[in-house]
């Protein structure tokens, strides 16, 4: 480590005839000395070590130096470890990384810190439901804060792909259906992590890492790790715009996708790895494979692990995650003539850069200071961010006869097998969290009513018939024993708490990781025995809010003709429980919007609201024959892309354009006055929309090109004003060239995408 500090400081030395240049650039040209002077001292297999990233398995503080992958490491045949938990811990494998090595290179520590570290904010796609980019950021932040105090220095997240089929579990953890939004909320993530100089990190800042790339989140029946194929034209107008703005955001890394495209598995596509991403794009920095992803490609097909291991790097895979394909063949594809070793250099260097921008080479031990992990992780200033989140991210469906807020001196019978679960409010994915802390629901609910409040529990069914499917979706340690009762039994019990009750709180859905990797379902329906429930308990006539937990859109016909309140809570995280009280008692007004559609029936499945026309599109909710209808149920969804009520109405003035012609180059202005009609204070989220009428290929019938998010005061006008300039109406044709055509546009405003104002201009 001392022979590395020595380069350091000499080129330190060496900053004296840079002094003309930007500080960036000066930073970027030590940089580039740093590893060009580490490059060449470096083995064969010590810059193939660089490139292998194992699991930490089962180190113990105490018990690191004698684990396997201390030996790996001190060999120099290890470039990080990822999900190790602890700074007592990181500490004392870097310290073999330094001192045992034989050139001290630190490692780098990873983790899935995908919507919070021990403080977890509400699952991706809950936060992408606040619409609100400032907020997500702020999510983000605390995140690195707390993670980088414990010792990590990256994260793999943000997972921003866009997917429209919520029979696929990982919609949970993405952004939902549309490229605006969830390029919106890529740059957030990226900014919250990284901060804005992706040329170097603060100690309280982590690497990003995009995922996953590409298009995992078009897999064939919303099965997981299955078969992608689409026109490219699609990729890059649908697909491809939150990568490229978390590229364009700065982010450090970039995880390949398990998924094929094209025929070639991501993990060894070189159109996408090198022409489109690094050419196209202009991404400097590495790209790591998903868990196994190098190894799983045998089964793809394309060959044994010396091939797929040299088909990735030659692709641009710098990092391979778990699979030891780049360890174990590398060095005999070299000799081989399969790969070069520049190819390697060039992985290599890569690797070097990220730890260099994250000060590891100055200070190996700079994210792994004990006070700060004493004082920053999971504080109270945190959780009150992640209370505030959560309540902004809840969508509340429906509201008839105002059944909502509820008073807090009402008596409540709080129903269903989720009540009391507190190690599902976290959600998927909630790797660092201590599922032991958050609250249950019926403890937030008792915490935020006070003593006033009388509150019963029954939890009414199992979360569903099969034990085995409930077994599957309650793993990882989620509190929600099978009750041994007959089904016969927990209703009845449900029934009589319910009797005596003002207001039944149904809290029903899936539990957490019935959403997920790995947790495609068939049905995307409330599970059978919670419906089952919910049925017996309509028919009581009491007046029921169903407090929806789900990690995906959901069908939930039945639900919306009969039960007069849903909330959508998804997992809110750690403050979850607290959180969806403040919104039942109306201590928060819910502002959150639907980030994705949600389907009356899994059979209009992929449904978006930004689909294009047939020849013979649908011109009205009746059944038409020869039209592009269903026989049995309408063609829109249940609920709508960016739909979602509030405590409060809202009431939006005429549509104006500046102007109903933009010159090439120039803007126009559409404005809307909002006004607060109602008696409290609330947030709308003012959404635009354009559809370029006449193309040289076909175009989509609408598409968000804009939001902002807007809180008024009761009786209060707010004037919404959105810049329309020429690139926003560029799409890639069927050339893939990036163009404007001359012609009308219909401009859209509204509070969801069905409902909006129109005007038109034009463009010459």
């Amino acid at each position: 480590m001392k022979r590395i500090l020595t380069t350091l400081a000499g080129l330190a030395a060496a900053g004296t005839m840079l002094a003309q240049t930007a500080p960036a650039a000066r930073h970027k040209t030590e940089m580039d000395r740093f590893v060009d002077s580490l490059l060449g001292r470096m083995t064969l297999e010590e810059k193939i070590g660089q490139l292998n990233l194992p699991g930490a398995g089962d180190i113990t503080t105490g018990q690191a130096k004698s684990s396997d992958i201390a030996g790996a490491i001190g060999r120099g045949e290890v470039g990080g470890l990822f999900n190790i938990k602890g700074v007592e811990k990181i500490r004392e494998v870097q310290r073999i990384a330094v001192e045992e090595s034989r050139l001290g290179i630190p490692l780098i520590f990873g983790m899935d810190v995908i919507h919070g570290y021990e403080t977890a904010f509400p699952i991706p796609l809950a936060l992408t439901a606040t619409w609100n980019p400032a907020a997500v950021e702020r999510a983000a932040r605390i995140a690195a804060v707390e993670a980088s105090a414990s010792g990590i220095c990256w994260t793999f997240s943000p997972m921003v792909d866009i997917a429209r089929d919520p029979r696929w579990g990982r919609v949970s953890e993405g952004v939902g259906e549309d490229p605006c939004l969830g390029s919106a909320m890529a740059r957030a993530m990226v900014y919250g992590y990284q901060g804005r100089d992706n040329t170097r990190y603060a100690d309280d800042e982590i690497m990003a890492c995009v995922k996953h790339y590409a298009l995992y989140g078009a897999s064939e029946a919303g099965r997981d790790y299955n078969t992608v194929d689409m026109s490219r034209q699609r990729m890059y107008n649908e697909y491809f715009a939150p990568y490229r703005a978390a590229v364009d955001a700065g982010v450090g890394s970039v995880m390949a996708s398990f998924n094929e495209v094209e025929g070639i598995p991501a993990t060894a596509n070189r159109w996408l790895m090198t022409d489109v991403l690094r050419d196209q794009w202009g991404f400097d920095g590495f790209v790591v494979t998903d868990y196994t992803g190098t190894s799983e490609m045998i089964a793809h097909g394309i060959g044994d692990l010396q091939e797929v291991s040299a088909r990735a790097l030659a692709a641009g895979v710098d990092m391979d995650m778990v699979s030891e394909g780049f360890l174990k063949t590398l060095a005999a594809s070299v000799e081989a003539g399969k790969v070069s070793e520049a190819d390697i250099d060039r992985a290599c260097r890569r690797i070097l850069e990220a730890k260099y921008k994250l000060g590891l080479f100055a200070d190996p031990y700079k994210y792994c200071d004990p006070k700060r992990a004493a004082t920053e992780v999971y504080t109270e200033a945190h959780r009150a961010e992640a209370r505030r989140t959560a309540a902004e991210s809840f969508v509340l469906l429906r509201n008839e006869g105002g059944l909502l807020p509820l008073k807090k001196t009402a008596k409540i019978a709080v129903v269903g097998p989720l009540a009391r679960s507190r190690e599902n409010m976290s959600g998927t994915w909630s790797v660092a969290t201590d599922l032991k802390k958050p609250l249950t629901l019926v403890e937030g609910l008792e915490r935020v009513a006070g003593s006033e409040a009388e509150i019963v529990w029954a939890k009414g069914s199992n979360v569903c018939y099969d034990p085995e499917l409930e077994r599957n979706a309650t793993l990882f340690g989620r509190d929600i024993p099978r009750d041994g009762r007959s089904d016969r039994e927990m209703i009845d019990e449900a029934l009589r708490i319910a009797a005596d009750a003002d207001v039944v709180v149904a809290a029903l859905g899936e539990p957490s990781e019935m959403s997920g990797e790995s947790s495609s379902r068939a049905d995307i329906g409330i599970p059978d025995a919670q419906q089952a429930l919910l049925r017996e308990l309509a028919a009581t006539g009491k007046p029921i809010v169903l407090v929806l937990f789900a990690g995906r859109p959901m069908t939930l016909g039945w639900e919306a003709e009969n039960i007069p309140a849903i909330l959508c809570v998804w997992f809110g995280g750690t403050e979850a429980a607290e959180a969806i009280a403040d919104v039942l008692y109306g201590d928060a007004n819910p502002s959150g919007k639907l980030p994705s559609s949600f389907p009356r029936s899994v059979g209009q499945i992929p449904l978006y609201y930004n689909h294009k026309n047939t020849g013979r599109p649908v011109s009205g909710e009746r059944f038409e024959k020869y039209r592009s209808n269903y026989l049995d149920v309408p063609n829109t969804p249940l609920y709508p892309f960016g739909f979602g009520l509030s405590y409060t109405t809202f009431e939006y003035g005429p549509l104006t354009l500046s102007s109903d012609r933009m010159a090439a180059g120039g803007t126009i202005t559409a404005s809307v006055d909002v006004t607060n009609t109602g008696d409290r204070e609330g947030a709308e989220v003012v959404q635009l929309y354009i559809r370029d009428l006449v193309g040289s290929t076909t175009r989509p019938v609408q598409e968000l090109k804009g939001f902002e998010k807007i809180t008024l005061r009761a009786g209060e006008t707010k004037r919404v004003s959105f810049t329309i300039d020429e690139p926003m109406l560029r799409f890639y044709n069927h050339a893939l060239e990036f163009v404007s055509e001359a012609g009308e546009f219909d401009v859209m405003v509204g509070g969801s995408s069905d409902r909006v104002q129109h005007a038109r201009f034009t463009l010459r």
